[in-house]
């Protein structure tokens, strides 16, 4: 849950700081554009731990798929067909 919680407030950090650098970039039209390479390299930085973050999470078990198409993980929900059937919609 902890991780979950992270992962979040690291996205709402990454898009707090590329708002930011947009309005830097409103702001600052004649004067040098530092503040906004500041702002963006902020993005960057924080878009790489948010990866590594769920990079961690998936590799800890912490973080898996639940989707039912993932075969892989859910291998009991798979659903074979006899081999004279053709699946719904068929061609």
């Amino acid at each position: 849950m902890l991780l979950k919680v992270i992962i979040v407030l690291l996205f709402i950090a990454v898009l707090i700081s590329l708002s930011s650098a947009l309005v830097f970039l409103m702001k600052d039209l004649g004067n040098s554009r530092k503040r906004v390479l500041y702002a963006l390299g902020i993005r960057i930085a924080l878009a790489v731990a948010l990866v590594g973050t769920i990079a961690w999470g998936i590799y800890s078990g912490q973080l898996s798929s639940q989707a039912p198409w993932d075969k892989q993980l859910h291998p009991e929900r798979v659903i074979t067909l006899p081999a004279n059937q053709q699946p719904a919609g068929g061609q």
